[in-house]
């Protein structure tokens, strides 16, 4: 099993999941042309994916799934049943068996188990996953304004979890191009995970069985790579947690491929 994040941010989002069998994508956020220049820098052409998992229906995780469907004809988008009317116009024009509607919490994909979850998010409907691959577990959760104990519960022993670390706190509500409105959706329980709301629950994680951590979704306007990190590794040692030690962490990128992770 191997796993990478193509994208991450307000400006696209994507992640790559590879098992024996199976070869899917976690939502479709960038265009068409840059989805295939980042799928071939890990040597993977449109043509082998199977499906597209799809979050949430904001532009930054679906700008580029139905140009994607249209090219790869035989690559299927999964979407929860009780979201089809939030979906249907944006894929109005695909074929009917490239969408699966699904009923059911768990399902699989030819040898993956796939796991999903609802996330608190100002969105119709969002939703993180969990993929297992025989003793393997690859977790996503991103855009959501708080982590429950049920999230945690379905995350942990994962081998690998991308995790939202949007913001921190004081660039947020300090930063002038945000108007009052905009800076308390983000930071509303339905709104982005801070850098310090993702450290604090990477705390219970991290005693959890979670391994590796991909920090996840970071604000350009609000953030930065160095910041996030050392926001997370500061309090995980304060929680006598040593980065590098008792759990790892990274950091994914929007406008570079991640690092591939094999497991």
């Amino acid at each position: 099993m191997r796993t990478v994040n193509l994208a991450s941010g307000s400006k696209g989002n994507s992640t790559y999941i590879e098992s024996k069998q199976a070869k899917i994508l976690i939502d479709v956020g960038l265009c068409l042309k840059q989805m295939e220049t980042r799928l071939n820098q890990i040597e993977v052409s449109g043509n082998e994916i199977d499906a597209i998992l799809l979050t949430h229906e904001h532009i930054d995780h679906l700008h580029g799934a139905k140009a994607f469907l249209k090219k790869y004809t035989n690559t299927k988008i999964y979407i929860p049943l009780f979201a089809k009317n939030y979906c249907i116009k944006e894929f109005d024009e695909l074929p009917k068996e490239n969408i699966v509607y699904f009923t059911s919490s768990q399902f699989t994909i030819k040898d993956m188990k796939i796991n999903c979850f609802i996330l608190s998010h100002d969105s119709m409907f969002c939703l993180g996953y969990s993929v297992k691959f025989e003793n393997c577990k690859v977790s996503y959760a991103t855009d959501l304004g708080f982590i429950s104990r049920d999230i945690i519960n379905y995350l942990a022993n994962s081998d690998v979890l991308f995790i939202e670390s949007n913001h921190d706190e004081n660039l947020l509500f300090e930063n002038p191009k945000y108007p009052a409105k905009t800076k308390k959706r983000i930071a509303s329980r339905q709104g982005h995970l801070s850098n310090k709301d993702c450290a604090y629950a990477l705390v219970q994680l991290a005693g959890a069985g979670v391994k590796q951590v991909v920090l996840s979704h970071l604000s350009h306007e609000n953030n930065s790579p160095n910041l996030a990190y050392n926001t997370v590794r500061d309090i995980l040692f304060k929680n006598n947690i040593i980065e590098g030690k008792n759990i790892f962490v990274d950091v994914a990128y929007q406008d570079k491929v991640g690092t591939l992770f094999y497991l």
